[in-house]
C-alpha cells in the first residue's frame, strides 16, 4: 500500500548517508525507507545523534521507534504515532503478526535444497552475542536462542559470482540474516561485520534491503502491504 497523498521525499534512500523517504503517514503509523549508513536510533556518543528516529520526530513530534534496521541495512522501517500503538505495534512485532521480507546479495553460488517447498529453504541455527567482540553475534549451539530464517534463490548472477536472495526471518535476532547466511558460506556482499575481506570489497555498501512489510492496521484492522525495491 503506497498512497501517494502520502509520499514525500527527502533525498535518495539508496544512498550512503541519505535522508529517509516517507511512503505512508497517517494518524496511527508511518512507514519510511531508511537509507544505508543512518542509524535507526540514537547511539552513544554526540557524532551518532543523528537517526531515523530524530529526523521523523522533526516532522512527526508523536512518531516512536517499533523496531531498528541495523545502521548498514536500508529499506522499509514502521514507526507509531503514540504510545498507545507504539504498544500495539510492539505486541504485533512479539507475536509475530508483521510478515517482513528482504532482498540480499551473497558470495558465491547458493542453490535451493532438495527439500525445499515451493523454492523456500530455511536455516535453523541459534545466535547468541559474541562478548569480546560486540556487537558481533555467533552461532551458538549450547546457549544460543532459537533462530530461523527462510531463503529463496532469485537469480545467480555469474557475471560476479553472486547470488540474489529473498529472506523472510521468522525470528527477529540482531544481526539475524547476515550471521545467518555467513555462517552456510554465503556472507552478504560489503558486510563489514561478517564478510571476508574478498566479499566486502565486493561491494560499496552491505548489499542488504529490508523489501517488503505487512501488517494489519493496529486501528482499523485493515491489512497494509508495503513494497520497497532494492537500491542494488
Amino acid at each position: 500500500m503506497e498512497d501517494s497523498r502520502f509520499m514525500r521525499k527527502l533525498s535518495d534512500p539508496g544512498t550512503a548517508g541519505g535522508h529517509p523517504l516517507v511512503v505512508h503517514a497517517d494518524a496511527h503509523l508511518l512507514v519510511v525507507v531508511k537509507p544505508t549508513g543512518l542509524l535507526s536510533v540514537p547511539g552513544r556518543g554526540e557524532d551518532k545523534q543523528d537517526c531515523v528516529s530524530a529526523r521523523m520526530q522533526r516532522l512527526y513530534p508523536d512518531a516512536k521507534v517499533v523496531h531498528r534496521l541495523d545502521m548498514a541495512t536500508s529499506g522499509l522501517m514502521l514507526m507509531a504515532r503514540g504510545a498507545e500503538m507504539q504498544s500495539r505495534l510492539s505486541r504485533a512485532f512479539a507475536r509475530r503478526e508483521v510478515g517482513k521480507r528482504y532482498f540480499a546479495v551473497v558470495a558465491g553460488r547458493l542453490d535451493a535444497p532438495p527439500d525445499a517447498v515451493d523454492g523456500w529453504a530455511l536455516i535453523d541455527l541459534p545466535l547468541a552475542a559474541d562478548w569480546p567482540n560486540r556487537p558481533r553475534r555467533v552461532v551458538d549451539r549450547e546457549c544460543g536462542k532459537p533462530s530461523r530464517t527462510r531463503w529463496r534463490v532469485l537469480a545467480y548472477e555469474a557475471a560476479r559470482d553472486a547470488t540474489r536472495l529473498e529472506l523472510e526471518p521468522v525470528t527477529g535476532r540482531s544481526h539475524q540474516l547476515r550471521v545467518h547466511l555467513q555462517a552456510i558460506g554465503h556472507p552478504i556482499l560489503g558486510d563489514s561485520l561478517y564478510a571476508p575481506p574478498e566479499a566486502q570489497a565486493r561491494a560499496p555498501r552491505l548489499l542488504l534491503h529490508a523489501s517488503q512489510l505487512r501488517l494489519a492496521h493496529p486501528a482499523l484492522g485493515s491489512a497494509l502491504r508495503f513494497s520497497s525495491a532494492a537500491p542494488f
